[in-house]
């Protein structure tokens, strides 16, 4: 994709995101020009696409030089997606026989999953509904959006990361003449954070009536189905990492407790950034809470994902299925900068295949179909985070 290309459909999706939310405030004449606008910019669009495709490859003469002799040198093919992708990729998912041409392509898409999964790793999800299954992902309780998300291109590796708290100041250049200056660039300011990729993969029997539906009905029930288990499996994994820290429980006045571990326990660098996650029953445990002069605890915080704030960190709540009170009825009270915290290694690989006869299919007349998406999480730095829990139990 061109990067002309790439402001245009920029420009159509900023036009259609500001008509929905003036719809949604009742402004709705102001939402009508913006409709509008976008109209124009995606007839703009598809202008310029047209004119790649009718012109992609052609000897043209060089602009505004006349007499100029024609460009005998053949363009260079496009690294992008070939436009014929996203319907061969449907064919192939519904069963039917691909023909060479078809093939030619679909194997093009394939090799990129040659590391690791080679001939099972199934066909590469098309880049635009990869977009909109992300989209879909981006609610308030995917963890994802909170932590660094590195794309990675191999399937093992590390990559060189300096910790915010352990950043040093630059040396006077004059005094590297001085052998013991470079001991500062010997101190531990670095670290290298390897990570692996690992295959996730999920099950979903889709009924054989739905393939005599168009392409778009079937595209809608796939991502549906996959931005929610590809939330699920991320929340997870984050959650995995964050678990495995050392846990230190609020004892005594809560209020207290809370306002010592952004105080103290927490280091500068990482509370004032800090976001607070509890879940549904933290949450409403918090939300009863009142300080010593008799004001509730949580601040009304509109740029807040949950409304609410605490000492002007905003507050996160997740539903307690993700992450669930204790046994001994202790929430979760996890405050930092997550992004300093957790790594999440994007491979970028989403992949599906699919079955008329293994599993379950042939026994359900249905279509077993397997999504495969590629990933690792890994903590970076511990000191960024602090997980506390604190006591909901009632009072007798």
């Amino acid at each position: 994709m061109t990067k002309r290309e790439q402001e245009l459909r920029q420009n159509v999706a900023d036009l259609k995101a500001s008509a929905e939310n003036l719809m949604a405030e009742g402004k709705q004449e102001e939402a009508k020009d913006k409709i509008n606008e976008a109209k124009t910019a995606k007839s703009e669009l598809d202008n310029f696409l047209a004119l790649q495709a009718d012109f992609n490859g052609l000897s043209l003469p060089e602009p505004n030089n006349k007499g100029a002799q024609m460009n005998t040198e053949p363009k260079e093919p496009k690294n992008e997606p070939k436009a014929e992708y996203k319907s061969i990729f449907f064919k192939a998912l519904r069963g039917n026989k691909l023909n060479d041409s078809e093939m030619s392509v679909m194997n093009e898409f394939k090799a990129a999953l040659s590391e690791k999964t080679g001939e099972d790793g199934g066909y590469i999800v098309p880049e635009d509904i990869t977009t909109a299954i992300n989209e879909l992902k981006n609610t308030v309780d995917n963890l994802e959006q909170y932590v660094t998300v590195e794309p990675v291109k191999t399937n093992k590796g590390a990559r060189t990361l300096e910790k915010r708290a352990d950043s040093t100041p630059f040396a006077p250049l004059s005094e590297y003449g001085n052998p013991n200056a470079m001991a500062e660039m010997d101190s531990p300011q670095f670290s290298r954070l390897p990570f692996e990729i690992e295959d996730y993969a999920g099950f979903l029997p889709v009924p054989n009536d739905l393939f005599a539906d168009t392409d778009q009905a079937l595209e809608a029930y796939l991502r549906k189905w996959i931005a929610k288990k590809s939330k699920a499996t991320r929340n997870s994994l984050i959650l995995a990492v964050l678990n495995a820290l050392t846990k230190t429980t609020i004892s005594g006045n809560l209020v207290d407790g809370i306002k010592k571990v952004l105080n103290v326990t927490l280091d500068p660098a990482f509370s004032t950034v800090a976001k607070i996650f509890t879940n549904q029953d933290g949450f409403n445990h918090l939300d009863t809470l009142k300080t010593s002069d008799g004001k509730y605890l949580l601040e009304d915080d509109i740029t807040s994902p949950s409304g609410k704030a605490i000492k002007g960190r905003p507050v996160v709540v997740l539903s307690n299925k993700t992450i669930a009170t204790t046994a001994e009825g202790l929430a979760p009270f996890i405050v930092g900068d997550l992004k300093e915290a957790v790594v999440l290694w994007d491979r970028q690989q989403l992949s599906i295949d699919m079955t008329k006869e293994g599993g379950n299919a042939w026994r359900t007349n249905t279509t077993e179909f397997r999504a495969i998406e590629r990933e690792d999480v890994t903590l970076w730095d511990d000191e960024a985070v602090v997980y506390a829990q604190f006591d909901i139990t009632p009072v007798a």
